[in-house]
């Protein structure tokens, strides 16, 4: 970790709500003046989409069912771990972009699917924030989660993520529901072993939980809203962290032990701004009188 050179990782799948939980802290860096330069998960995939289905065939052609987007194999997590280290001892780094689609592919140049080239990061930033499947692993191998000063997981129930992306394959992909549970059995080997260790790293952990049936994911017609849903909140060190304070700003939210906080799930927007700000001025602080 780095007191010049701050880094922030969020740590969770797309249908966890991570880039919802971006907008908040791009809203709390655009208050407070901080300068962050952002890193996706996604710009260190080991394939771009042609070569991962190709890499996905030749798998289960040996009988290897398991891998998925989620295996550390699957992505470049040295390349990622040298960004966060180069980034904690210069201030700069390199990183790409995983162009998505064709929206994409019109600001960037590239074509669905593919990455752009590595390019460098711009000087003079403040933090290092990273959103992405791998923000907080730590392997004999590589060791991300050491990098970083501040280590935020965001994690739905299992029911609820797979709601999330059953919805979300079928309408932006015209998945079947078949077709996606494949996906969901094919992920799940490393959903145990690659990403569920990692919120055990994590400073902070956001988990919603509906709270509505959600007990045959695989015929459920909506995904539970906010309103139907509660936010677990568990800080690992609970240490100067004012419940009190947390509890009487956010309305009809309760302790449920002396490291957790529950919230209504639509306050989560709230709950982070309260709870983040803070830490990332003192970060930001830090840094500058340092400097």
């Amino acid at each position: 970790m780095s007191q010049k050179h701050p880094i922030i990782s969020v740590t969770g799948s797309s249908g966890a709500g991570t880039s919802t939980v971006k907008h908040t802290f791009d809203q709390i860096f655009r208050r407070e003046g901080v300068d962050a330069v952002s890193i996706e998960g996604d710009a260190f995939h080991r394939f771009n989409r042609e070569e991962m289905r190709a890499e996905l065939e030749a798998r289960v052609a040996k009988g290897d069912h398991t891998f998925s987007h989620f295996s550390y194999d699957a992505n470049e997590l040295k390349q990622l771990e040298a960004a966060f280290r180069e980034y904690a001892e210069t201030g700069n780094g390199r990183t790409r972009t995983y162009v998505h689609d064709e929206a994409e592919a019109e600001v960037w140049g590239v074509e669905p699917g593919r990455f752009t080239d590595w390019r460098r990061f711009e000087d003079g930033s403040d933090v290092l924030f990273y959103e992405g499947l791998h923000g907080a692993v730590l392997t004999d191998d590589v060791r991300i989660a050491d990098h970083a000063d501040l280590k935020i997981g965001v994690v739905p129930v299992i029911n609820l993520e797979w709601i999330q992306k059953i919805h979300r394959d079928k309408a932006s992909r015209g998945y079947t529901t078949e077709a996606v549970t494949d996906v969901i059995l094919r992920r799940m080997h490393d959903y145990v072993h690659c990403i569920c260790p990692q919120f055990t790293n994590t400073d902070i952990n956001f988990q919603r939980v509906p709270t509505v049936d959600t007990s045959n994911p695989f015929v459920a017609r909506w995904i539970p809203t906010p309103d139907e849903s509660m936010v677990v909140i568990r800080f690992k060190d609970p240490r100067g962290i004012d419940f009190s304070y947390l509890v009487s700003m956010i309305h009809d939210s309760f302790m449920s032990r002396a490291n957790s906080i529950v919230i209504p799930g639509n306050k989560l927007d709230l709950a982070m701004q309260l709870i983040l700000t803070p830490m990332i001025q003192r970060l930001v602080e830090r840094r500058r009188r340092i400097l």
